[in-house]
């Protein structure tokens, strides 16, 4: 973020209108149109949207949602906050994507909806879910926190289902502080998701200030406060203003990593095939078997060189809140990625030299635990 934010918020203060009035109503057009979505929906953040989504979709008590384990908490808490039971499936180990060939082995008679992740930037294969779900008549629906200004099939990621979440949190490519995103192409879930995210209030509050005459509101169901305020959405304005340049100086530096990375012998670089495009939300590396370190060892050591790594994605099913309901549960693809995986830094502005000494830093991490010739 830089000056034009800080201005954007500051003027926005200065109006006076600084909860869920035109600015938040600016960015979801604006959004909408850059997503190619005929709708989008301001919430508080991305597992608001997600939770909303679930409501709107049908999804309640019983039913069952198909998802990866692989993912931040927040995906299954999703479908436990309308009374489901999140089923966890496996990812690809190219991806980190759910795979379509286990979430069939998984429908059953109770199954709802598949809800999607587009895991560390990289979009996930809509159409093999779009399909299952139309053959067995469920609810397609993307958690695509980390997905802002990917593409799918040459469309950007929040154009291609009724339901796409987004998050605006400070680690994803734009952000508004905290925030989130319902994309949909459905005009029924548009005006509930829109009702629900203030309190199931009949009239918002900027049609009732803004009448002439007297309007009373009516609460016609039990919602939420999931609003977004005026001055996160005048910071993410000018955030989307500057998407696709971010995007841009992101993949950069996720193709100087590869560059350097792509004859480490050690390493499992990230995969994007044709018809897929990444954000590069983040850059994640594979330790294979073969490495002279392990990936927690690897991590010290850069931490120990002043760099700040992140470990592998999360698995739900290994969480303390999970580990009664997946007794038992075996996801060894899942559980192998986050295992020997590493998310090196990667973020706008990072100049060359530090590019630079990430790629050097570990080369000669390695190079250090094995005779040279190896590499």
């Amino acid at each position: 973020m830089t000056k034009e934010e800080a201005q954007a918020a500051y003027d926005t203060i200065l109006t006076g209108w600084i909860t869920q009035g035109p600015k938040v109503q600016e960015f979801e057009e604006k959004f909408a149109s850059y997503t190619g979505a005929s709708y989008a929906v301001a919430v508080s953040n991305c597992t608001t949207a997600l939770h909303l989504a679930m409501i709107v979709a049908g999804v309640s008590t019983g039913d069952e949602v198909i998802c990866p384990s692989m993912s931040y908490i927040a995906t299954a808490n999703a479908i436990k906050y309308v009374g489901a039971v999140p089923v966890f499936a496996e990812v690809l180990p190219e991806t980190y994507n759910l795979d379509p060939v286990d979430v069939q082995r998984k429908i059953t008679q109770k199954t709802k909806a598949i809800l999607i992740v587009h895991q560390i930037g990289l979009p996930a294969d809509i159409d093999a879910f779009a399909a299952l779900c139309q053959k067995n008549n469920l609810i397609l629906i993307e958690d695509a926190a980390c997905a802002i200004g990917s593409a799918y099939k040459g469309k950007k990621i929040g154009s291609h289902s009724d339901l796409v979440c987004f998050s605006f949190h400070p680690r994803k490519v734009i952000s508004t502080g905290d925030g989130g995103m319902i994309t949909t192409s459905r005009k029924d879930f548009y005006k509930r998701l829109k009702l629900l995210r203030q309190h199931g209030m009949s009239i918002s509050d900027r049609v009732r200030h803004e009448a002439k005459s007297l309007v009373f509101e009516d609460h016609v169901e039990v919602g939420y406060n999931y609003r977004m305020t005026d001055i996160q959405a005048a910071v993410g304005i000018k955030q989307l203003d500057k998407l696709d340049w971010i995007v841009s100086e992101r993949r950069k530096i996720a193709m100087a990593y590869n560059n350097a990375f792509s004859e480490i012998p050690f390493l499992q670089l990230p995969f994007e095939n044709d018809g897929y495009f990444s954000n590069y939300q983040s850059y994640c590396v594979y330790l294979k078997r073969s490495s002279p370190l392990s990936r927690n060892d690897l991590m010290q050591l850069l931490l120990d060189s002043g760099i700040a790594s992140r470990r592998g994605v999360m698995n739900a099913h290994r969480e303390t809140a999970y580990a009664k309901d997946a007794e038992g549960l075996s996801l060894p693809i899942s559980e192998d990625l986050q295992d020997n995986t590493i998310i090196l830094p990667l973020f706008i502005p990072m100049g060359k030299d530090e590019i630079n000494y990430v790629i050097d830093t570990l080369i000669g991490a390695l190079k250090s635990n094995v005779a040279s010739e190896a590499i």
